[in-house]
């Protein structure tokens, strides 16, 4: 059976005040045309389906299509919630949809959900383990020692009863440890939400989401699919993939990457202004660098007939060096808690950063209001 694997389509994603939501519809369409061409059963798809819990129209829209237009050529897919997404909204309709084929983690029970699938070599089991903290597991295994991220896993894994001696593919959105990160990441203090790759040994292929740089994890059948667009200007150098596996007989798998070609690119230009000026007009993305030692007060627009999509503009010279950005951030989507309350307290602190101390009293309130919501649901 072939497989196709990617992950963090953050649809509704915005870049500075650029909406990627026509860079997202193409993508979406090399996807499906490369899953045609490559005869794929299967789609898996490992969170972050959506930028915000609480996604535009725009965006449910454009995912409803593409689930559409799979399911219209006979492919399976199977989803689960990351942590931008509200695993109830993902799993509406869930039950209405396996009928077309599609699969969708629905609100954690305490164990992984499973889906049978069957080709010549006998039964293929798809486990789906959506976004999970440890205050979402203990609750129920109270008299557990469920501290970590890890201990969590381990606790849902070890009573979910995997058969071992057959074929079983774990869809996930977990940060394992060693992956290697960038800025559109979101991680726990402490680095609590870090889990070792041994906490999944004895599944045939780990389908990971949640790190943005497609990459193995601590062995071949253990994988990030990667985002499927360049999200931030510290994945400007990322080459983008998704991931085509082909299963046969237990022990028997094929992993093939594959670039998914993009509408428009995030890269950085750098030079003096008259090279910048006679670079070709392009709609990327791009972080424009000045090196000139007296730069025209008016370089950032002009700079922008040439690159109209400028995310950030930054002069540095022997002199001075300066960053600015072009439409300042001031969207919360792309920040944690924790990045508001540091901006917060060093806007009341002169600039001072919180202590490991702050940091850890806030952690205890996320966890204690975290609690409180899902007793309250």
């Amino acid at each position: 059976m072939k497989f196709m694997h990617l992950s963090d389509l953050h649809i509704g994603k915005r870049l500075n005040d650029l909406s990627l939501i026509e860079d997202q519809a193409y993508a979406l369409d090399r996807v499906i045309e490369l899953a045609a061409r490559e005869r794929v059963d299967a789609v898996l798809i490992a969170g972050d389906v959506y930028q915000k819990a609480s996604p535009q129209a725009e965006a449910m829209t454009l995912f409803d299509s593409f689930l559409t237009r799979l399911a219209e050529k006979g492919m399976r897919v199977f989803i689960i919630s990351g942590n931008h997404d509200s695993d109830r909204r993902i799993s509406y309709f869930s039950k209405f949809l396996k009928k077309t084929g599609v699969f969708v983690s629905e609100a954690f029970e305490g164990m992984l959900q499973t889906v049978t699938v069957s080709d010549e070599y006998g039964p293929i089991y798809i486990h789906l383990l959506p976004f999970l903290r440890p205050t979402s597991v203990k609750r129920f295994f109270p008299d557990s020692e469920i501290h970590t991220y890890e201990d969590a896993v381990r606790a849902v894994i070890s009573h979910s009863n995997v058969d071992q001696t057959t074929r079983n593919v774990l869809i996930c959105h977990q940060l394992v440890t060693g992956a290697e990160t960038c800025d559109s990441e979101e991680e726990a203090v402490g680095g609590l939400d870090n889990i070792s790759p041994s906490a999944f040994e004895g599944f045939d292929y780990v389908a990971l989401g949640h790190i943005h740089k497609p990459q193995r994890a601590g062995r071949d059948n253990m994988r990030y699919a990667g985002s499927l667009l360049k999200y931030s200007l510290s994945e400007k150098d990322h080459k983008k993939s998704v991931c085509i596996l082909e299963m046969k007989e237990k022990g028997d798998l094929t992993i093939t990457l594959h670039e998914i070609e993009t509408l428009r690119d995030v890269r950085e230009v750098r030079g003096e202004m008259n090279a910048l000026l006679n670079e070709p007009y392009s709609e990327d993305y791009v972080r424009c660098v000045v090196t000139d030692e007296l730069p025209p007060p008016d370089a950032r627009v002009t700079l922008s007939t040439v690159f109209p999509n400028m995310i950030k503009f930054s002069i540095e010279n022997s002199k001075t060096q300066a960053d600015m950005d072009i439409s300042p951030d001031n969207n919360i989507e792309n920040k944690s808690v924790m990045d508001l309350f540091s901006e917060f307290f060093m806007l009341q602190n002169g600039g001072q950063t919180p202590s490991d101390k702050h940091l850890s009293v806030i952690e205890e309130i996320l966890k204690e209001m975290e609690e409180q919501k899902h007793e309250a649901d």
